[in-house]
């Protein structure tokens, strides 16, 4: 089995916060969707046979695209891969672009889950992030959405300056009096060459404060728990059967496309990733030629990624795994390095429900307390 992925990188305007590929203006869409359409049929021997059992439209703002547009290029992987029947299909939307007819119109289509971009219900937060919608709109497009969609998922985002506890905690309430069954949440962290980065340097944003950080997210671990959310991923809490399929095929190592401007691809031993220019893409594609740099992953490579993704997850590292896949110098070194963290219960064993078919009881995995600094402590197991 494997997923495609689909960036629309299209936004009407520029978040603070935000280093993802994308462009506000949108004279060169129409151009963009026919090159994803090329990039999908040239692509086509990529997977090896494998089937399709998801499609993730993510940007971007990919709600940008009209109905007929995502149609189209459902249409050409329908036409280029065998895919299963009833795939998850996500569209990545903004709460401004979900109207009552664009919701209605998006029930009559192949989508059939919602990833909208709250972030807050409060109008000071957003206006803080320069996002385009206010919390007007992020209620009324949960009010319909909800009528007319069951698997829907939310971002919101914490740990923004001067946001109480308090605050966090009705944003939280009111995604659960909506009935949400999955929420995606990050911290607002500073990327480079952000506009978030610059006004941080300037002082004319307040410097983000990672005790109040962990603070929200300790908060948001316990209230998600309590109102029936499992936290399968260390940014992810979904309700059981809610789990995202697409983006656990990441976490899993499972095969993956990633069509349009800088989207990333793994097939087995190799990554790749496009190039992150709009104009530059669409003359590559015009010609039939993938902007493409291709990247053969070592053992190494391999194993540290299998490490990171495994870790940020309620499946955590399979001791037998790694001895069947890598060997026993990297089982020994395993063992080794996590010795530390388990010492300090940052890191534990464990034999749980979510064992997905893994057999091995010596599971490696997160603690609570170990969880918001996942990312170094993976570091510091990797095979270098």
């Amino acid at each position: 089995m494997a997923g495609i992925y689909i960036h629309i990188p299209f936004c009407k305007q520029a978040c603070y916060y935000c280093d993802f590929h994308f462009s506000t203006s949108l004279k060169k869409k129409d151009e963009l969707i026919k090159a994803l359409i090329n990039e999908v049929t040239l692509r086509k021997g990529e997977l090896q046979g494998q089937t399709i059992e998801t499609i993730y439209f993510g940007g971007g703002t990919p709600s940008l695209l009209s109905k007929d547009e995502i149609l189209l290029i459902i249409e050409s992987i329908y036409n280029t891969f065998e895919v299963i029947d009833n795939p998850e299909i996500t569209l990545e939307a903004n709460p401004d672009d979900l109207t009552s007819k664009r919701l209605k119109d998006l029930t009559i289509s192949p989508v059939n889950r919602l990833s909208i971009g709250i972030q807050s219900f409060y109008h000071d937060d957003l206006r803080m992030m320069n996002r385009v919608h206010n919390a007007v709109e992020a209620k009324n497009c949960l009010s319909e959405a909800t009528q007319l969609f069951d698997n829907i998922t939310i971002d919101l985002i914490y740990g923004i300056p001067n946001m109480s506890l308090e605050k966090w905690n009705q944003n939280l309430e009111i995604t659960f009096d909506y009935g949400i069954n999955h929420i995606s949440s990050y911290a607002l962290t500073v990327e480079p060459k952000t506009a978030l980065d610059s006004f941080i340097k300037k002082g004319t944003y307040p410097p983000l404060d990672e005790t109040l950080a962990l603070k929200h997210f300790n908060h948001l671990v316990e209230s998600s728990e309590k109102n029936g959310f499992v936290q399968y991923e260390i940014s992810n809490f979904g309700k059981p059967d809610y789990f995202s399929k697409h983006n656990t095929s990441y976490w899993k190592g499972k095969w993956y496309l990633g069509i349009g401007p800088s989207a990333h691809s793994f097939t087995g031993n190799c990554r790749s990733w496009n190039i992150a220019n709009n104009s530059k893409y669409i003359k590559a594609i015009q010609i039939n030629e993938l902007p493409n740099t291709v990247e053969v992953l070592s053992k190494e490579d391999q194993f540290n990624e299998y490490i990171m993704t495994g870790l940020r997850t309620i499946w955590g590292v399979s001791f037998d795994k790694v001895k069947t896949d890598f060997g026993e110098e990297y089982l020994q070194h395993l063992k080794r390095a996590s010795e530390k963290y388990i010492e300090q219960s940052l890191l534990c064993f464990t034999s749980n429900e979510f064992n997905d078919n893994q057999n091995s009881t010596e599971k490696l995995i997160t603690t609570q307390k170990g969880k918001f600094l996942v990312d170094g402590i993976a570091s510091e197991l990797f095979m270098i």
